[in-house]
């Protein structure tokens, strides 16, 4: 087999390319009822309850499971009580083939699950005197799932706790809605599985899936709430205590079809081994456009997972990750998956979709950017040779970055670290990482240091300043040109060295000879690096 790089597979070998939501689970809850001071207020306002307790809750709900059994029994479906470990996406599948109307309830499912709500305490104040408190707790209600088939959106569900508040989950999927969209607007394509395989029309395919928004999302719910039971009153809706869409979690893909398979197979296994060998991946941050410290919780790693004999590439940040995989042996999804829209930055509520569409779009693209720098990183002769001499710019003396120097690499390894991060870095921040990649204590690598080297790097043109902040970001030449050390530092240095005690005179000589050959070679056969 022939290696083709990442860069060449992307440009030459894509049939088509479709971006677009994929999975959306979004919870729905009464804004007003998300507090012990508004339920104490719901009851007393709406229930005429004098002394609050969600005690006196039990008759509404009580209603509110005899109108969805009621609806069961109207509508001539089934009730499906769910097995422990069992999928109901399976079970889902199986209505679904049986279905024939364009629309309507499959199944409605039930299940034992736990959920977070209000309950009724004791409490006694100075005196000794007991008085009920309302505070949040968790408790294992059943939840009713309504499996439906919509006109617009094709399957999708609605879950409804049982308890009060009364939360509800909504889960539907992009690329359905998109099949249903090309189907009634009359575009030909050839399905994928969970995707789009072709189109005669790919332009008109993607303006469609761009259309994909908020406000339908939101309309498809209030059309289902209006038909299906509700566990609020007209007049409880009529003052206000309506549901609300947030986003729990949130799927962007990146579809791009291959021309064959065994071009996949050729991608991914030089994707998997390049991104393996650099720098460490399980400790890089390599997507997301986030700060991370040693504070920042959660884990941050680059993990390839094996599921038969397709193997997938996982790269997490926090709760939220970027997966890849060869998707049906010809289209590669490149797949970015919000868990969590504050590891952004940004609210949960459904009208900041356009601001985390944007994020896991460019997520995708910058996994790919990465992949084609990580794999393809060779940099030419005259180019190596500016960045390891000494520079003047503007009157501006700036010593060159040895390759052999130990702290060099270690500011190379360290902006791999922030390649895909447009808003760059601070000072501290690649500080912190260039003195641990050096295993010193932060302390020992003095700020003045780290502002010598930002200057060494700049004047270089490896990074520059962020217009109007103290922010740096990498160059495109800097991402190449880091990459390049980390690799031959990975490939050649590191296990050159691997037999010497660190910090030994002999391995700084091996760093000098390394260096020197390398720099001989380049001038003698004058090959690109």
């Amino acid at each position: 087999m022939v290696r083709k790089n990442v860069a060449e597979i992307i440009q030459q070998h894509v049939t088509f390319e479709l971006e677009g939501i994929d999975r959306m689970y979004l919870n729905a809850y009464v804004p007003s009822l998300q507090t012990g001071g508004g339920v104490v207020y719901f009851l007393k306002t709406q229930l005429g309850v004098r002394v609050p307790s969600t005690v006196m809750v039990a008759p509404m709900s009580e209603r509110f499971v005899e109108a969805i059994e009621r609806f069961v029994k109207t509508e001539g479906v089934d009730l499906v009580t769910f097995e422990k470990g069992q999928r109901k996406d399976d079970v889902a599948q199986q209505y679904l083939a049986k279905f024939t109307g364009d629309e309507g309830v499959l199944f409605v499912g039930k299940a034992q699950e736990k959920a977070r709500v209000f309950r009724t305490e004791k409490r006694r104040d100075a005196a000794g005197k007991t008085y009920p408190w309302i505070i949040r707790s968790t408790a294992m209600p059943n939840h009713y799932y309504v499996y439906l088939l919509d006109r617009d959106f094709g399957p999708l569900f609605i879950k409804f706790c049982t308890y009060f508040p009364y939360p509800a989950k909504l889960c539907l999927n992009g690329h359905e809605w998109l099949k249903r969209q090309l189907t009634q607007r009359e575009v030909p394509f050839e399905p994928l599985d969970n995707g789009i395989r072709s189109s005669a029309e790919p332009a008109r395919v993607q303006r469609i899936a761009d259309t994909l928004d908020a406000t339908k999302i939101d309309a498809v719910f209030r059309k289902w709430l209006r038909r299906l039971p509700h566990p609020f009153a007209p007049a409880h809706r009529a003052a206000g205590y309506r549901y609300q869409l947030s986003i729990l979690q949130a799927e962007f893909a990146l579809t791009q079809v291959l021309d064959r398979p065994r071009t996949g197979r050729c991608f991914f296994e030089e994707v998997i081994r390049e991104n393996l060998d650099i720098g460490r991946p399980d400790q890089m941050q390599l997507i997301f456009d986030r700060r991370v410290t040693r504070r920042t919780p959660g884990r941050f790693r680059t993990r390839v997972l094996t599921e038969g004999v397709v193997p997938s590439l996982h790269v997490d940040y926090k709760k939220s990750k970027v997966k890849q995989y060869h998707k049906e042996g010809q289209a590669l999804r490149t797949e970015t998956t919000i868990n969590d829209t504050y590891d952004f930055a940004i609210g949960r509520a459904l009208r900041n979709l356009p601001a985390l569409r944007e994020i896991g779009f460019a997520a995708n693209r910058r996994l790919l950017h990465v992949e084609s720098l990580s794999h393809d990183c060779l940099i030419g002769e005259d180019r190596l040779h500016t960045v390891t001499a000494p520079v003047l710019v503007d009157d501006q003396r700036a010593a060159g970055l040895r390759f052999g120097d130990r702290r060099v690499h270690a500011l190379m390894h360290a902006l791999c670290l922030f390649a895909l991060a447009p808003t760059g870095f601070r000072h501290r921040e690649l500080r912190d990482h260039v003195a641990q990649l050096q295993n010193r204590d932060p302390t020992t690598y003095p700020a003045g240091s780290m502002t010598y080297d930002l200057r060494r790097l700049r004047l270089h043109g490896l990074i520059e300043r962020v217009p109007r902040s103290h922010r740096y970001r990498i160059t495109p030449t800097g991402a190449q040109v880091a990459m390049f050390y980390a690799r031959l530092y990975t490939r050649a240095l590191r296990p050159a060295c691997s037999l010497e005690p660190e910090g030994s005179p002999r391995a700084q000589r091996a760093f000098d000879r390394l260096d020197a050959a390398l720099a001989q070679f380049l001038e003698e056969v004058k090959l690109a690096a």
